[in-house]
């Protein structure tokens, strides 16, 4: 069964602040080698950690 609710709560809340939009720059060939790099690292990490576990 479905309850109404309260809509007087959401008339106290504050309004939201406005929000700076971010421009999206893409990413440079050195950062791509970093990230590759981290996220190769941490499934390595994983791998191991899931070969002792089971």
């Amino acid at each position: 069964m479905l309850i109404k609710l309260d809509t007087s709560v959401f008339r106290l809340s504050r309004h939201k602040a406005e929000t700076v939009k971010k421009t999206v720059t893409p990413l440079t060939r050195d950062q791509w080698i970093t990230a590759d790099r981290i996220v190769m690292a941490a499934m390595f990490i994983a791998t191991i950690a899931g070969a002792i576990l089971f």
